[in-house]
């Protein structure tokens, strides 16, 4: 979903920074995004600032160049606010996929808590919209910006098919990666790809989750916190250690 504005998009697939790369370093990157995730949701104020100093390392060789279909910048306070606010929309489907209907304190809760998502680096507190009915105001003006190009798509579709995976890895899940991304994509999204979709595909993508939801209540909360938990640790053990953390 990040990459359907097409300056995200672009900036992804045209950047520079090889060592941030999930097509040549998968686990690295792996390590890196799930390690923001924590430190935003999970950290304090100083562990967020210490890993927006490290992100903005990377980040500073990210932007477009003279030969770029359209112009960016991983500055961009607007890009950053539309990143933040696919990982919200994600969260939240999950969380009602596993969980069902969330109440309103529930809800407003979890929308509270994603804010950092986006605060952690360049956007202000004041963009984020100031409540969930704002936000759902955004997200549809949002969607008007949604367009794939044909390298962001392809890009996009290798990554969902594993394909920068050695192919002892990636044939046994290939098929299946694809079917759960398909599956999570709201309609928008999956015509932005060009992704087919059934009812029946519904169905069955339903009957998968409601499985995997019936099982992760059943897990104690560390195996349900995994692997937010480990990175977090992590991430404290290479500040203390004073080793990369990105």
């Amino acid at each position: 979903m990040q990459l359907s504005w097409a300056p995200v998009g672009y900036g992804v697939v045209e950047s520079k920074v090889d060592s941030g790369k999930v097509t040549l370093h998968p686990l690295k990157r792996f390590r890196t995004t799930f390690t923001y995730l924590a430190v935003a949701l999970m950290g304090s104020e100083d562990e967020r600032r210490t890993y927006r100093k490290a992100v903005n390392r990377s980040h500073a060789q990210v932007h477009s160049g003279p030969v770029s279909p359209v112009e960016y910048n991983a500055f961009d306070p607007e890009l950053q606010l539309w990143v933040a606010a696919c990982l919200y929309y994600g969260s939240l489907d999950v969380a009602v996929r596993f969980g069902g209907p969330l109440d309103d304190a529930t809800a407003d809760a979890l929308y509270e808590a994603a804010r950092p998502l986006g605060t952690t680096l360049q956007v202000k507190p004041e963009m984020w919209p100031a409540s969930r009915a704002e936000f759902e105001e955004y997200w549809e003006r949002a969607l008007e910006r949604v367009s794939i190009d044909p390298p962001v798509r392809e890009y996009l579709y290798d990554l969902a098919t594993l394909r920068f995976l050695p192919a002892p890895l990636r044939w046994p899940q290939s098929r299946f990666n694809l079917f759960v991304t398909t599956g999570f994509l709201p309609p928008r999204f999956r015509e932005a790809m060009q992704l087919e979709w059934t009812d029946a595909d519904e169905r069955r993508f339903n009957r998968l989750i409601g499985v995997i939801a019936a099982v992760s209540r059943r897990l104690p909360s560390p195996l349900r916190h995994f692997p937010f938990n480990y990175f977090l640790w992590d991430f404290r053990t290479r500040v203390r250690l004073g080793r990369r953390l990105v």
